[in-house]
């Protein structure tokens, strides 16, 4: 078992990671909204994605022997000004999502809670890998800036993301 410090700031994570998935269920929704059938998939299959992190954070306080204790999400935004606006503002989210989890690190190591910074150093790796790929779309979308069709063609590039891995479950 871990201190409550270390309870509440996983339990914390519980909710930024559900936080995170709701975020992506909205802009998922504005890009059907907007007829993007390929950002609305990779949108889904991030949502997907982040609901596995969640549950990864779940099943660890339980194997700790600990709470979960979960919080209100609040309402994500339902409006963004363009494909652009959206991947920038998940960018944004997922380098806030990588400073929670560097805080959790940070946490656990002043606490000599091993097995919670072995359990965290994947989330520092996802992490890496996620604030590169969405850093590289919202650089996709910069390049094809005022271009119908490259947005189009990025649009269909996006919607044959696959669904996250079997070492994400």
């Amino acid at each position: 078992m871990f201190s409550k410090k270390m309870q509440e700031a996983l339990n914390d994570q519980i909710h930024h990671e559900m936080e995170s998935a709701y975020i992506y269920l909205a802009m998922a929704a504005y890009f059907a909204e907007e007829n993007y059938p390929g950002f609305t998939h990779w949108m889904k299959m991030q949502f997907d994605e982040e609901m596995i992190h969640a549950f990864k954070f779940y099943d660890y306080i339980h194997s700790r022997g600990a709470k979960v204790v979960l919080q209100a999400i609040t309402q994500p935004p339902a409006e963004f000004d363009s494909p652009l606006s959206a991947f920038e503002t998940a960018l944004g989210h997922e380098q806030k999502i990588s400073a929670d989890i560097h805080n959790l690190y940070a946490l656990a190591l002043e606490e000599k809670d091993y097995p919670s910074l072995s359990f965290l150093q994947w989330f520092i790796d996802e992490q890496v890998e996620e604030e590169e790929h969405v850093g590289g779309v919202v650089e996709d979308i910069k390049r094809v800036s005022g271009s119908d069709q490259g947005l189009l063609m990025l649009d269909r590039e996006l919607g044959q993301r696959l669904p996250p891995s079997p070492e994400e479950e």
